[in-house]
């Protein structure tokens, strides 16, 4: 239902009346703003080409009080004080808008960045206004254009001060768990954008290796997607219970209605990416964290993308693959089924050993349980595994307020697998894992993730890693010098000499 557009900003009474702004109104802002004010919140609304802002007062104005403004200076005019407002722009532009507002605001207000942003830029946007006596908070939101209206995941960083004024607001529009609000403060700066982008990160591998038992099912066994539709669809009613499960059986059982084929085989075979993925994957690296599950998901999607390449690859390269038979169909099935949960536990493993570096790393407050608890509904990752690990971690006060001197670091396990939960889920997996993993290999099917999260795992429970070799070489060619598993101290061979050992 339309109303009629409210009032604008040149319209209002002299005093300022909307409790938070929003600038940038495409799908997520829009939706954002409505949110916001379905919970009785008066927004005031703002975009650089006006048709949006009269298009939601327009389509929209009857969900809640909404004031129309024309320019920023007329937006940062509607604002109660301590002025709160969510940039929603696009991203090559959110440092032209926090520009602008800085030179508006005053000491106390608060700058709110709701998008994607890398979180080193949220870092260093955060200083530039402190300078100013501005509040900057990245906040990671998760849930699409759908949470954004309805509840999403909300994860934001910033400093105490700010979440003292803004967390209630975003409490109330977040999603909930059985009562309890996906929204907390994260920590400092950039804390929330890098929890938001791990986040993202455990969804690409979450995404890929879902896809990576649907081929091998098809490929391998001959299930077709509306038998897999009925596949995944059971599969969610057990420990694989999640989001993502849950509408991969929608999207396998939608039959084109063009084609009359199953959708999925109508849809080009190349995953797009917006960049947290792989940011994800550089920060692992940046901070020394191994997260090749999710890298490899990646990199699985980058090789999509080369379709031309792969074309030709098809008419070159041979599989060498021998035709594999599936004697037993619904064994095979079970054997998948472990195997994409003992994965998936890996990824998450492997996301939150970035948070917990991180948080060393960068000096966050960063509560694994906290996290996890957020992550429960609103967000795309959101199953029942998470509530899981939170209960690994230590459950949590879900209402958690800032609390800077907490160092998160609590009594949590060292890894997400030494929990003795997931200790004793991921071995009984191991039989089917290894099953699944040889039998993509000798089909000649790409399980990139599978096998990647299993070979981590084996790389982690070694006892010797050829790594010894690794830095002997080093030390050869480099004189890079090794350590000793007798003795202290680092040690170099003269190689090119007697070969004698010597002390550094």
């Amino acid at each position: 239902m339309s109303a009629e557009p409210t009032e604008t900003a040149t319209e209002s009474s002299p005093e300022p009346r909307a409790d938070i702004a929003v600038t940038g109104l495409a799908v997520m802002g829009a939706n954002l703003a409505r949110n916001f004010a379905r919970h009785g919140y008066v927004v005031a609304v703002h975009n650089r080409s006006a048709e949006r802002t009269e298009s939601l007062l327009a389509e929209h104005g009857d969900e809640g009080e909404f004031v129309g403004t024309e320019t920023l200076a007329e937006l940062v005019a509607e604002l109660k004080r301590p002025r709160r407002v969510l940039v929603m722009v696009a991203a090559g532009a959110v440092d032209a808008v926090i520009a602008e507002l800085a030179e508006l605001l005053e000491p106390g207000d608060v700058v709110i960045d709701g998008g994607n942003s890398h979180y080193p830029d949220t870092i260093r946007r955060e200083q530039a206004l402190a300078e100013r006596g501005l509040h900057f908070v990245g906040v990671g939101v998760s849930g699409g254009e759908d949470g954004a209206l309805n509840g999403p995941a909300i994860m934001p960083g910033g400093s105490p001060a700010s979440y003292q004024s803004l967390g209630p607001m975003l409490e109330d529009i977040a999603a909930d768990f059985q009562g309890d609000p996906c929204c907390a403060w994260i920590g400092p700066n950039g804390a929330g954008h890098y929890v938001k982008m791990v986040h993202n990160g455990i969804e690409y591998a979450d995404m890929q290796v879902i896809g990576e038992a649907y081929d091998l099912m098809r490929q391998v066994a001959g299930i077709s997607p509306a038998e897999q539709a009925e596949i995944f669809a059971t599969w969610n009613t057990t420990q694989l219970e999640s989001y993502l499960i849950d509408i991969t059986a929608q999207v396998l059982g939608h039959i084109d209605a063009t084609t009359g084929k199953p959708l999925v085989d109508v849809i080009v075979d190349s995953a797009g990416q917006k960049g947290t993925g792989r940011w994800t994957a550089i920060s692992g690296l940046d901070i020394g964290s191994g997260v090749a599950a999710i890298a490899e998901s990646v990199f699985a999607r980058t090789v999509s993308s080369q379709r031309q390449v792969r074309a030709q690859a098809q008419q070159l390269l041979s599989a060498g693959a021998e035709p594999v038979t599936i004697d037993d169909r619904e064994a095979f099935i079970d054997d998948v089924a472990q195997a994409l949960y003992a994965s998936k536990l890996v990824s998450y493993a492997q996301g939150i050993d970035m948070l917990t570096t991180a948080a060393a790393t960068y000096d966050w407050p960063l509560d694994i349980g906290t996290i996890a608890s957020l992550w429960r509904n609103g967000c795309i990752i959101r199953a029942r595994l998470l509530d899981e690990i939170m209960q690994a971690y230590g459950g949590r006060d879900v209402t958690r307020h800032p609390d800077p001197q907490n160092s998160g670091a609590g009594d949590y396990p060292a890894n997400l697998l030494f929990a003795p939960k997931f200790t004793e889920a991921i071995t009984a997996t191991l039989p089917a894992w290894r099953r699944v993993v040889a039998t993509g290999v000798a089909a000649g099917v790409p399980v990139p993730v599978f096998s990647s999260a299993l070979a981590w795992y084996d790389q982690m429970r070694a006892e010797r890693l050829p790594a010894a070799l690794t830095q002997g070489l080093r030390d050869y060619f480099g004189a890079h010098t090794y350590q000793r598993v007798d003795r202290h101290g680092s040690f170099h061979t003269l190689w090119s000499q007697d070969r004698s050992e010597i002390e550094h």
